[in-house]
């Protein structure tokens, strides 16, 4: 049985999308930068560390589980962005975005009693000129929550983006193609 260890709606979405069966896991790991860290470590690190917390769960209950984590982050500059802590921190993200490129980095991780494959997808999205009017009322829906960035490509911001090099599920939080890789790998079917 495949087990996604989110509570990400979008994840879940992007799942039934392909047609993969599963049962969604809580799980909670700590995503913070290590010092010397870089972002491509970071989010393979803490996309191994939901997979294996999902595994612990899933084993009790299931010797054959398969649990699939994943993390996604917003990167300008080398500075990981992270989800923002509320608007005002929302806010200056999508100040440092406005009319930039920056990258989107998404890890899968497959985690099983005998394999732990993981595969990277890199993006590269780039902003219009952002004014304080967009940026309020952008804040003001409420979809920055919990979004590394501070922003839903497949919501409002989508009217941000002037060019996206790379995955759109990636930047949602799934790159698709290399989970159904991944998946073909621990012999999920899709």
């Amino acid at each position: 049985m495949l087990y996604l260890a989110s509570q990400s709606p979008r994840r879940r979405a992007l799942l039934e999308q392909i047609g993969v069966a599963f049962e969604v896991l809580g799980v909670d790991v700590p995503e913070v930068l290590g010092a010397a860290e870089s972002p491509r470590a970071y989010v393979e690190r803490v996309a191994r560390m939901k997979a294996r917390a999902g595994l612990a769960i899933a084993a009790q209950r299931d010797l054959g589980a398969v649990v699939l984590g994943a993390d996604t982050e917003v990167v300008l500059g080398g500075r990981v962005f992270g989800k923002p802590r509320d608007a005002a921190a929302a806010a200056a993200m999508l100040r440092a975005l406005s009319g930039r490129t920056h990258t989107v980095i998404s890890v899968v991780c497959c985690a099983s009693g005998v394999a732990e494959p993981v595969a990277a997808c890199t993006s590269r999205v780039t902003f219009a000129e952002l004014d304080g009017v967009a940026i309020e009322r952008y804040l003001a829906t409420g979809e920055f929550a919990g979004k590394a960035g501070g922003y839903a490509i497949q919501g409002r911001a989508a009217a941000f983006i002037t060019h996206l090099a790379g995955s759109y599920s990636g930047v949602m939080g799934l790159p698709l193609h290399e989970t159904v890789r991944l998946l073909h790998a621990v012999d999920v079917p899709v």
